[in-house]
């Protein structure tokens, strides 16, 4: 059984939280989605700890790191996951998921000698905006855009939960996570904080409504190849559970050109990294000796 243990790296304003998996080998950094944390990453750090050190973060404003202030942002983001790559040495494999992948793509684009490879993880190219949201949208076009992308995961921010127990029914009943195991447990009690209001999820809302600026197909998105070697892992099915997935075939390539995209088949947005089988291809491609 691969060692997990909790640390945290000092970044521009306090202590960035985090989760480690192995002690030695090839340093992999990685980064959850919008109202995620680090436990997202659960099975995929177990199977690389063996031989790497696989380290996940809680981007601020989530997770442990919910109390490091803002700004937000992409880049305020990647410069967090530059101090964690200064921290445990050398280059680093950094991959993403979600929101997570454009964290990614933002830090190999500012620190490019932080960075020796990327994988994107069903996110990083700019996400079609729902109909009826402008190009050229604002922070309530974006909240709302949220809202229909995301869903009731993004609407659980402004709830107020009255135990654990309820906290994991709500992700329990979520369309995208119909086989439930152990991990999604853990990932949704992770997820609730005791504060003077009741308990409630860690993602702070601001932070979700500022980084969403960042990644959507706004007017001010742009198609732009990677400084580094890249691969784009595309879920089979999509946010919900459904057949229509986030990213169509041939969709991320032209945001990000020269990208090796393939399909990780028997997944849905959330399950790609939650679920053993497709865990499985997301640590294969990550292994750094490939």
């Amino acid at each position: 059984m691969v060692a997990y243990r909790r640390a945290t790296v000092a970044v521009e304003g306090g202590e960035l939280a985090l989760g480690s998996w192995g002690e030695e080998g090839p340093l992999v950094v990685a980064a959850h989605g919008i109202t995620s944390s680090h436990v997202a990453w659960t099975l995929i750090g177990e199977r690389l700890g063996a031989d790497h050190r696989f380290v996940a973060v809680d981007l601020r404003g989530r997770g442990d790191s919910r109390d490091l202030p803002g700004p937000y942002g992409m880049d305020r983001h990647a410069d967090d996951i530059a101090a964690v790559i200064r921290a445990y040495g050398g280059s680093a494999v950094v991959a993403g998921h979600s929101m997570g992948a454009f964290v990614a793509a933002a830090t190999a684009r500012r620190h490019p000698d932080l960075v020796s490879r990327l994988v994107l993880v069903d996110g990083g190219a700019p996400l079609p905006l729902p109909p009826g949201v402008p190009a050229d949208a604002g922070e309530a076009d974006l909240k709302a855009a949220i809202e229909q992308t995301v869903g009731a995961s993004f609407a659980r921010l402004t709830q107020t939960f009255p135990d654990r127990a309820a906290v994991v029914d709500l992700w329990r009943a979520h369309p995208a996570l119909t086989d439930w195991n152990p991990v999604m447990t853990a990932y949704a009690d992770y997820d609730a904080v005791e504060t003077a209001e009741g308990l409630v999820a860690k993602c702070r809302l601001a932070a979700a409504v500022r980084d969403a600026q960042d990644i959507y197909a706004t007017s001010s998105a742009r198609s732009a190849a990677l400084p580094v070697p890249a691969v784009f892992l595309r879920a089979e099915r999509g946010m919900l559970g459904g057949p229509v997935p986030l990213y169509p075939e041939g969709y991320a390539e032209r945001w990000l050109p020269g990208i090796t995209a393939s399909t990780v088949e028997a997944s849905n947005h959330y399950t790609i990294t939650l679920s053993p089988t497709p865990a499985d291809v997301v640590a294969e491609a990550i292994r750094s000796d490939r």
